[in-house]
């Protein structure tokens, strides 16, 4: 199978993104220096259709990079919602804060920058939806976290949890790589709640508080 025509195909079978979206696209190409962080069109819609289908009033992000997901999970809220966004690199900042203002949904998206672990406990709000895309290091203190945040049925998404497949390369022993399979053990052995891991994108953990 050829990846990049699968990639092709899933793509043109997608509803496209927005103008506003295919500018951060550009954008963030030109500005940044790992545009790859990017959610991007498949991930981003179907952060989007998920946050759609459960109508959230509350949404927690960890990890805005440039403002991506942010954007399409803000299109699920509802009239009321609230979207609590996390950038730890506060170089993204002026870049995040020119799309949340352009997408309309300013007034419903806060954008804190700083360190999510030392954040997260100052936040005194119940979550319906958590997106957690920040470093892989942090993904268990972040996951435990934010379980004292999620009401009963809320759902989590983790991103990456594939790590480009090195998750099941016995050859893989770097950092990283060894953060992601303890992190999966992790939730995997955790009788709080149940999961699906889908091989979208990078690898994307669906997970819903029990």
């Amino acid at each position: 199978m050829n990846e990049f025509a699968l990639e092709d195909y899933l793509e043109k079978h997608t509803t496209g993104p927005s103008e506003l979206l295919l500018e951060m696209i550009r954008l963030t190409n030109l500005r940044t220096r790992f545009p790859r962080m990017l959610s991007g069109h498949i991930q981003g819609k179907f952060l989007e259709m998920v946050s759609k289908m459960l109508k959230p009033k509350r949404i927690l992000e960890i990890g805005t990079f440039t403002g991506y997901s942010a954007l399409s999970l803000a299109e699920g809220l509802v009239e009321d919602g609230k979207l609590v966004t996390i950038e730890y690199d506060e170089e993204y900042e002026d870049l995040i804060r020119y799309f949340i203002e352009k997408s309309g949904n300013g007034a419903r998206i806060q954008l804190l920058i700083g360190d999510a672990k030392l954040i997260l406990p100052t936040i005194d709000e119940i979550f319906d939806l958590v997106f957690i895309d920040a470093d892989k290091f942090g993904y268990p203190v972040y996951y435990e976290q934010v379980m004292e945040k999620l009401h009963s049925g809320g759902i989590i998404l983790v991103d990456n949890v594939l790590w480009s497949g090195k998750v099941v390369n016995p050859g893989s022993k770097d950092a990283e790589t060894a953060a992601i399979i303890k992190f999966n053990n992790i939730v995997a052995n955790d009788p709080r709640v149940e999961q699906v891991l889908l091989p979208l994108r990078d690898g994307l953990m669906m997970i819903r508080k029990l």
